[in-house]
């Protein structure tokens, strides 16, 4: 009797030590994310308009950019290549999902089996044989049909937050999407507004060479009359031919630029339509960042970023939940017999089982913490990631602001400068002719006056870019009432 209360306590003890010991989980270091960020960027009022909530196609005036952007919204493979990942992340939904319900199946079947002799099967069919007096179908068939049903009960939420970071994940996907779609419209408005300042340059080029060309017709004239050298007409052909040259650089960077937006648009070489009359006349429209904050809302890599930390949090909810105990449970009902036309007599041929279980590590759990050191490695790392994205996002905007004020103040002082030196052409021209200017002057007043229109150019294009890359920083351009 004692060793029977033994035996008892000792298989107590054992399901206490197993229960105990698979609930007992190794420290890790854990660590929250600082979202903290100062109240206004450097040098700027607190306003709490945001140029980001603009649709971009109320951002983006000019109808043959829009028409780009749209293009490129709809055939850019790299954004149909994201869209298919968001259909995986979606499916990997209902596949969490669909592990916390009980699995249930129909299963049907047939055997045919022959016992020999003297084995346990062959003397039982003859004892049977013997007792009723009349012999057992020999090879005996057997007939089943049922359905069958596994579940896995969800105490510890292991399955429920599995299925929670699928969600995180796809929104995260979304937000990666969203994030794609801000750089996509961006890329191509920087390169519409890079085309337009080639075609600039090169209607630049043109007046020059009208310019250089006559130069040369005067020169040539006053060789003649022994005014000035062989020399002189030499160095002014020479900048005509390096004036013409710098125009095939200049058709070929237009070609670059063309292909690029064609590829971000998905189809093949074509020209691009556009109005590069305007462009010198473009002011960049006003732009609010509004409050440093709103940064976290508006931006769809931070919130990718912050998605992606929740997500992992809950991966390490469910890498704990490995070590606790699970407790499945089975059941099946269906019919059995030898004979077909027996299969579905009931009570006779009914068939029924109902099983539960419960299992969890005891020994040798290396694998089980690896993984949830893992987890929780991975966790740091995400709300690293997040502060990270949210400190670049902040700096980015920043940034910007000061480039538009700059640009702003530089573009000015260029345009003066082209002013000055386009009237300085005439003005060495006009020397030149009565002798009060050598022909060097003449040439390095007209270079000077063409890098001038260059860089005027060039600036401007710059500020239409940081316009472009003020409204990507602050988080526009994707559609905030978009649902998936």
């Amino acid at each position: 009797m004692n060793r029977i209360i033994n035996y008892k306590y000792f298989g107590l003890i054992t399901v206490v030590m197993f229960f105990f010991g698979s609930c007992k989980t190794p420290n890790v270091a854990t660590r929250e994310a600082d979202t903290s960020v100062p109240e206004n960027f450097d040098k700027t009022a607190l306003d709490s308009i945001n140029s980001a909530k603009i649709d971009w196609k109320e951002f983006f005036k000019d109808p043959y950019l829009t028409n780009l952007i749209e293009v490129a919204l709809e055939n850019n493979q790299e954004l149909n290549i994201t869209l298919q990942e968001l259909q995986i992340a979606k499916n990997e939904v209902k596949t969490r999902k669909g592990e916390y319900l009980p699995f249930v199946g129909l299963r049907g079947g047939a055997e045919l089996e022959k016992s020999g002799k003297y084995t346990r099967n062959g003397a039982v069919e003859e004892n049977l044989n013997i007792k009723e007096g009349k012999a057992m179908p020999d090879p005996l068939p057997n007939y089943t049909l049922g359905a069958y049903a596994n579940w896995e009960l969800d105490i510890w939420g292991k399955l429920h937050n599995a299925k929670k970071a699928a969600v995180m994940r796809y929104l995260s996907t979304v937000e990666g999407r969203n994030f794609m779609v801000t750089n996509l419209i961006a890329e191509v408005a920087n390169s519409y507004y890079e085309l337009l300042a080639l075609d600039n340059q090169y209607a630049i080029l043109k007046r020059n060479i009208d310019i250089q060309s006559n130069a040369l017709r005067i020169v040539k004239l006053q060789k003649q009359s022994a005014r000035v050298t062989e020399l002189a007409v030499q160095k002014f052909e020479a900048e005509v031919f390096h004036t013409r040259s710098l125009q095939f650089e200049i058709q070929q960077k237009i070609t670059v630029t063309e292909n690029k937006i064609n590829f971000l648009l998905g189809r093949y070489p074509q020209h691009v339509e556009r109005d590069a009359d305007g462009f010198s006349n473009l002011i960049p429209d006003t732009i609010d960042a509004g409050f440093p904050s709103q940064i976290l809302q508006n931006r769809p890599d931070v919130r990718q970023a912050e998605l992606e930390l929740s997500a992992s949090k809950l991966d390490v909810k469910v890498a704990k939940a490995r070590f606790y105990p699970s407790l499945g449970i089975s059941a099946g009902v269906g019919f059995g017999a030898f004979n077909p036309k027996y299969l579905l007599e009931t009570p006779e041929s009914l068939l029924y089982s109902i099983a539960g279980d419960i299992a969890g590590p005891l020994i040798n759990r290396n694998a089980i913490k690896a993984t949830y050191a893992t987890a929780n490695s991975k966790q740091i790392q995400a709300v690293v990631n997040y502060e990270r994205s949210i400190l670049n996002a902040y700096i980015e905007v920043a940034n910007q602001l000061a480039k538009i004020d700059n640009l702003e103040k530089s573009y000015d002082l260029k345009a003066k400068e082209v002013e000055a030196l386009t009237k300085s052409i005439n003005i060495s021209n006009d020397l030149f002719t009565s002798a009060r200017a050598d022909y060097m002057e003449v040439l390095l007043t007209q270079r000077d006056a063409l890098e001038s229109k260059f860089e005027l150019v060039e600036t401007k294009k710059e500020q239409m870019s940081a316009l472009v890359n003020m409204y990507q920083a602050l988080g526009g351009g994707w559609d905030k009432k978009k649902k998936e």
